[in-house]
């Protein structure tokens, strides 16, 4: 796919998800407010894995085609998603604990569509980390520290919350926890949990230090999630795809670790037997797949780095899909599918969104 191509796929992608943005002046892109309909798929239109892609993909459009209209919007869409997700579902008030001058205390919800039950609202650290590292990406894309403070004011709030301690040591984590954070909603730990954190937070704290801010912010919560993700057997490649590709991507950051390099051997392994023309992925009918899954893979895959072979792999993955996405994707998972689906496009540009490998740097 040549590179203009791949733009206009990426740029209609990202259209079916936050409506007709292509040509906005400077001055309606400042007044742009995300839109609830099509919108990100979740509560009041917003749903906060999908808007996080939705933001760096912002960011990797504004690098694409020099236009720093699309900075405008990955910000609006910035203070759309803190203005529904960091309040309660009504819209009257806050998150608990969070004020007008600290927003992101009282962390974000999902934005599930329910709000209670087995499928209901609440937070989710990997989601939260997610939604960190595309303040991150902003901050760094357009020199705002404001944005990477905020992103640091969410990872010291939340932490705590999710990490279980025990005579004073983290000793796990729990997956899913209630909207005001009181309450663990589902105990078990999240295979990748405690690694995205140690990653992600890391970068969060390179940044405040290229940013000449306060050493050491996120020091304990960096040294709790390293020893959690430290465990013996904790760290496996996933058959998963989106967990495979979510791995890979974590790992590229920090590809000459141990712990990274280990991770993603195994992960490559796993990617050529799931990309197998004869046994893989693309021998099943689209109907047994799910696409933002693969995504996932072909993002982590582009990423990290990977042979000739596995890369056609992720070609005709992404070339497949490119095809179902507006009729046979589920349309409660379209958001979803297409943001990650941009994504998986053009994993990102200079400051990118997912990789930096374009500028020859991944951290």
């Amino acid at each position: 796919m040549t590179a203009n191509r791949s733009i206009l796929h990426f740029t209609e992608a990202m259209s079916l998800v936050y409506g007709n943005f292509e040509h906005l002046s400077e001055e309606a892109a400042a007044r742009w407010i995300a839109p609830d309909k099509p919108g990100a798929g979740g509560h009041r239109g917003r749903y906060l894995w999908t808007d996080a892609f939705g933001v760096v993909n912002f960011i990797t459009l504004s690098k694409e085609t020099s236009s720093p209209i699309y900075l405008t919007l990955a910000k609006q869409l910035v203070e759309t998603v803190h203005n529904v997700l960091g309040y309660t579902r009504d819209g009257t008030t806050r998150l608990p604990r969070a004020t007008d001058d600290e927003p992101l205390v009282g962390g974000l919800r999902i934005g599930k569509l329910a709000s209670h039950g087995a499928d209901g609202d609440g937070q989710y650290h990997h989601y939260l980390t997610l939604w960190m590292f595309a303040l991150n990406r902003l901050a760094v894309a357009t020199g705002e520290r404001e944005y990477n403070q905020l992103a640091v004011q969410l990872a010291k709030a939340v932490h705590p919350h999710f990490v279980v301690r025990r005579d004073g040591e983290a000793v796990r984590m729990a997956w899913k926890i209630s909207t005001d954070m009181e309450t663990v909603l589902v105990p078990s730990e999240g295979h990748l949990d405690a690694a995205t954190g140690f990653v992600v937070y890391r970068l969060l704290q390179r940044t405040v230090d290229d940013m000449r801010g306060p050493p050491g912010l996120l020091r304990r919560e960096i040294a709790d999630y390293q020893q959690l993700m430290s465990r013996g057997g904790r760290l496996q490649a996933s058959r998963d795809p989106l967990d495979l590709g979510m791995g890979l991507w974590m790992c590229h950051f920090f590809k000459n670790e141990d712990w990274a390099r280990a991770l993603g051997s195994q992960s490559i392994e796993m990617a050529r037997t799931m990309l197998d023309k004869k046994t893989g992925l693309m021998t099943r009918d689209a109907s047994r797949r799910l696409a933002f899954r693969e995504f996932g893979a072909c993002l982590g895959l582009q990423c990290y780095g990977a042979d000739e072979e596995t890369r056609r792999g992720v070609e005709a993955v992404v070339n497949f899909w490119h095809r179902y996405l507006e009729e046979s994707t589920d349309e409660d998972l379209r958001p979803i599918s297409l943001v990650m689906y941009a994504a998986a496009l053009i994993p990102g540009g200079k400051f990118s969104v997912m990789c930096l490998r374009t500028v020859g740097a991944c951290s």
